[in-house]
């Protein structure tokens, strides 16, 4: 967890901030601290990072074109030097609020303000709890528990919660992130907005105008002319994703269950964390290609992080990282094959 005293420092940086312009990775964990965040302040634009593994360069532009006076980066573990550099000559201070380890290593410096519970107790609380804690609204409740379930992780005020909104709980007494997120009304809160995220540009800025004012969790699940699109767009992926896990259960053997799909959606992390929730001894592996690069999504209870970095460490070009039991990779789909003769040779 963050020391009061960074807490409190972030709350400052956010008091001072006019015209915030916040960065956020491409999934609940993202977008619900922004949201937290930005329902807290009552002002600043959000952009949806969806580059791989790192905040790259060419998201400057919208730094240009928005002109902040404060650029927030929530829940991303690589941001290029470039970005930083240009922030830094533009006298731009950059809070970076994150969860993940890092090879390279981070610190505040140049007004580049680097926060992360790991370099304080070598917790690793989703960057949405931790944006929780930083505005401590308590009618943000069931905001942030979906940041966190999303995130295999069951937060401490899961119970508050739980008193306030027991018709979108579980009756089971010491439920799992996962038993949330796959069995309860607020999890399938939570998907819908996952999903949601999958949409055009234009449709995802609606549903972050719309979740900017959302008031409960209630107004979400209630078919009107503003949650239309954001509940067509789930069922239309949920389709899809229900297909594609009733093919993909079918390939676990002993050990593991490789499964391997192309298409125009990346639903990769998604199945990733439904496989193992539901093959919870097995070392999970889902590739998604599309055109020449493969996105893949690892999961399991052995260092999945450090197998990752065994798997790729030979193919050209590879990227890949995350957390010690769920991680991503990119690789140029010509290596398919290597990567699954590397999965083979580590696993012995």
């Amino acid at each position: 967890m963050l020391t009061n005293n960074q807490i409190k420092e972030i709350r400052e940086h956010l008091e001072k901030a006019q015209n915030p312009l916040f960065f956020f990775d491409n999934d609940n964990d993202g977008l619900i601290s922004f949201l937290l965040l930005r329902r807290f302040l009552g002002r600043g634009k959000g952009i949806v990072i969806k580059s791989f593994p790192e905040l790259n360069v060419s998201y400057y532009k919208k730094v240009e074109e928005l002109n902040p006076d404060y650029i927030f980066i929530l829940d991303k573990f690589m941001v290029s030097d470039e970005f930083l550099e240009k922030a830094k000559t533009n006298n731009l201070p950059v809070v970076w609020i994150d969860h993940h380890e890092s090879k390279k290593i981070i610190k505040s410096k140049d007004s580049i303000y680097y926060y992360n519970p790991l370099l304080i107790d070598k917790k690793n609380e989703p960057v949405s709890y931790l944006c929780y804690k930083i505005i401590n609204n308590k009618k943000d409740i069931w905001l942030a528990l979906i940041g966190c379930i999303s995130d295999c992780y069951l937060p401490d005020f899961y119970k508050d919660f739980k008193k306030n909104f027991l018709e979108l709980s579980l009756q089971k007494k010491n439920p799992t992130a996962f038993d949330l997120f796959f069995n309860s009304e607020i999890g399938k809160i939570a998907r819908i907005l996952d999903f949601s995220l999958k949409d055009s540009t234009t449709n995802v800025i609606r549903m972050m105008k719309f979740m900017i004012s959302a008031k409960s969790p209630q107004d979400v699940l209630e078919e009107n002319k503003y949650t239309k699109q954001i509940l067509n767009r789930y069922n239309e992926i949920n389709k899809k994703y229900q297909e594609l896990m009733i093919k993909a259960r079918k390939v676990a053997n002993k050990k593991i269950l490789y499964f391997q799909y192309a298409g125009n959606l990346s639903l990769s992390s998604n199945l990733a964390n439904q496989l193992i929730y539901e093959f919870p001894d097995k070392l999970i592996v889902v590739i998604y290609f599309k055109n020449d690069f493969a996105n893949i999504s690892l999961r399991g209870k052995q260092n999945i992080k450090g197998l990752t970095a065994k798997i790729i460490k030979d193919i050209p070009g590879a990227v890949g990282g995350g957390h010690k039991n769920a991680t991503g990779a990119k690789i140029n789909s010509e290596y398919l094959p290597k990567f699954k003769e590397n999965i083979k040779k580590h696993l012995i």
